[in-house]
């Protein structure tokens, strides 16, 4: 048998296996590298074999929860001091000695010195590369504002017509009269008159074609290109046509839905405050009494459609004095609930009576007002065939040719999740889709289970990869190492519990919201619909895939049949993911909405900010 030397004592090597395989220790060694190699190993040193120690625990690292965009107190740019010193010619020491002959817009240059002109950056910018490359008056002829200069005097006085403050571009026209013996005040006050209604001009333009306020500075949930606008090219048509007020009437939006919304202004302003007054708490079922109940009718029969009329006009002539809610009153409230987006049950509770009643003269017509600028930030001719979704009324329409070829109910995101404002165009239909899992969810939703349950993706039939895409089993996976970011994708697999439905329609953009089907049909049957982490889900998924694809349903049909696939959409289609709480149907109607994320409240204070700059308190 053979052995080991230790020393001079002989180890056989049938004890040293044993003890190996039973784990005990010979006692003439005190470890394993004493029986092996004889004495103990230097402190610090690693020898040949050895393993090494076990890792020790890491500590959890702190979840770090992913945040959605904030809303700021909106700050507009400070108005400036327009500089005209590049536009005189007169030599700073020299004798003014003016006349009414020859080059009258240079002669009167000299009345802009101490001239207090503010005006926003760019406007100010404009007029003096303008000026410097035509030195000549627009609005003024001789001695006197031309027809061009009133007519435009005239329409930035009717700005309230457009939901703007005329205040914002109010310009004084000089008398009509003046002493011959004042040559030098008469060019004073045309140059500075020329000069003011310029700016105010190029802020009419700038607010009738891109509003107001910008609003991507509100929150990162608003998301708008800029609108080029060449503001020394807007001068140089001006001082080219007759047609002033056309040319300035143009450059508001060109659409139906704002000439409707400017019609409504127009009603509202001249109509009386609502006089009809219903309590707020009513709830009155079918076959219960109330005083309120005529009310109602009344303003159901004021407000009557052709299609209402010709459904309930004869019923609420017979009934409209009845306070008693009898069976036959019951389908003309469910149909107010339908046309409103409200569950269709009959029962008159507070969501109903705000629909009718809730909306004062002052509410309403500060909604027009918001829709009015909002629709600034879109383009003038919205396209058809479109996709427009109003996540106030929860609804999603497929507009083709002036028609409504489709309405849906939507299902848009909580109030902590909110569905931005944006538009974007439609790119693709997925089949039976897969659910790319956002980072917000796995971080503020997916994580904390994690590191109690890791396999809890494996058995809920999500897939888990690294960058560089390759299949990880999330029990794998020391999740407690992760905060703010997780550094492995999931996606859910396509199954009747896929979180996407059955499929899902693309328009890519930074927010990653998209319209989707969802397995939660019962969120549809609900008044309030703020409900999803930020994507808009469709009560009728098929219908509108069918829509943007310009097919059939049952071509939908056959193809969810085939398993997962995708599908470009050919034609060219925007999509409006908007946001408007009056917003009218095709007939011109304007609707009325609730605030779901508070956000006309933000834009007024935008609006109050951008006021207060432009025109501060004396």
């Amino acid at each position: 048998m053979q052995s080991f030397r230790k020393g001079s004592a002989l180890l056989p090597l049938a004890a040293l296996v044993a003890g190996l395989a039973t784990g005990t220790q010979p006692s003439s060694a005190q470890g394993l590298f004493d029986m092996l190699f004889g004495g103990q190993p230097r402190h610090g040193t690693r020898l040949q074999g050895e393993f090494p120690p076990p890792p020790t625990q890491k500590k959890p690292v702190p979840v770090a929860r992913i945040s959605s965009p904030t809303y700021n107190t909106y700050r507009p740019d400070r108005l400036v001091r327009v500089d005209f010193s590049a536009l005189s010619s007169t030599p700073q020491n020299a004798t003014f000695a003016p006349t009414l002959t020859g080059n009258t817009f240079r002669e009167a240059l000299a009345g802009l010195d101490a001239f207090e002109l503010t005006a926003e950056s760019s406007v100010a910018k404009a007029l003096v590369a303008y000026y410097s490359e035509n030195p000549n008056f627009i609005w003024v002829s001789g001695t006197s504002v031309n027809a061009r200069g009133q007519e435009a005097v005239r329409v930035l006085g009717e700005a309230a017509s457009h939901g703007l403050e005329p205040a914002d571009y109010a310009v004084s026209i000089p008398a009509a009269g003046y002493s011959s013996d004042d040559t030098a005040g008469r060019l004073k006050d045309l140059i500075r008159f020329e000069m003011a209604l310029s700016a105010r001009v190029l802020r009419y333009v700038h607010d009738a074609q891109q509003g107001r306020i910008e609003p991507n500075r509100i929150s990162g949930y608003y998301d708008f290109p800029a609108k080029p606008l060449d503001m020394p090219a807007i001068l140089k048509t001006l001082a080219h046509t007759q047609e002033a007020r056309a040319y300035l009437e143009s450059r508001h939006p060109q659409n139906p839905e704002y000439q409707a919304l400017r019609i409504e202004l127009e009603s509202l302003e001249a109509s009386a405050e609502n006089e009809i007054v219903v309590n707020p708490k009513l709830l009155l079922k079918p076959g219960q009494t109330s005083a309120e109940l005529p009310k109602l009718l009344t303003l159901i029969a004021r407000n009557l459609d052709d299609q209402m009329g010709a459904d309930f006009g004869e019923t609420l002539a017979r009934l409209g004095t009845s306070e008693t809610y009898v069976p036959e009153l019951v389908p003309v409230f469910e149909a107010v609930q339908k046309k409103s987006g409200l569950k269709p049950d009959g029962v008159i509770g507070p969501r109903t009576v705000a629909t009718l009643a809730g909306n004062s003269k002052a509410d309403r017509l500060e909604k027009v007002k918001v829709a009015l600028e909002q629709l600034r930030w879109l383009p003038s001719d919205l396209g058809s065939p479109r996709v427009f979704i109003n996540q106030p009324a929860y609804s999603a329409s497929y507009i083709d040719g002036g028609e409504e070829k489709l309405k849906t109910r939507v299902v848009i995101g909580k109030t902590s999740n909110q569905t931005s404002f944006f538009y974007d165009e439609i790119e693709q239909v997925d089949y039976n889709p897969y659910w790319g899992v956002p980072q917000s969810i796995i971080v503020n939703e997916m994580l904390p289970r994690l590191r109690s349950d890791p396999d809890y993706l494996d058995r809920s039939g999500y897939e888990v990869t690294d960058a560089k895409g390759r299949r990880i089993p999330s029990s794998s996976i020391d999740w407690s190492q992760y905060g703010g970011k997780v550094p492995f994708s999931v996606r859910q697999a396509p199954s009747e519990a896929n979180a996407l439905g059955e499929l899902k329609i693309l328009f890519p953009n930074k927010h990653a919201i998209y319209m989707h089907d969802t397995p939660q049909k019962a969120f549809f049957q609900r008044d309030n619909r703020a409900l999803s982490h930020g994507c808009v889900r469709l009560q009728d998924p098929r219908g509108m895939a069918a829509a943007v694809l310009g097919t059939s349903v049952d071509y939908v049909a056959q193809k969810l049949k085939q398993g997962h696939s995708s599908e470009k959409v050919t034609r060219k289609i925007p999509v409006y993911v908007a946001y408007f709480t009056a917003w009218p149907d095709l007939s011109g109607k304007v609707e009325y909405f609730g605030d779901v994320y508070d956000r006309d409240a933000r834009l007024r204070q935008a609006l109050d900010a951008t006021e207060a700059v432009r025109v501060p308190a004396s």
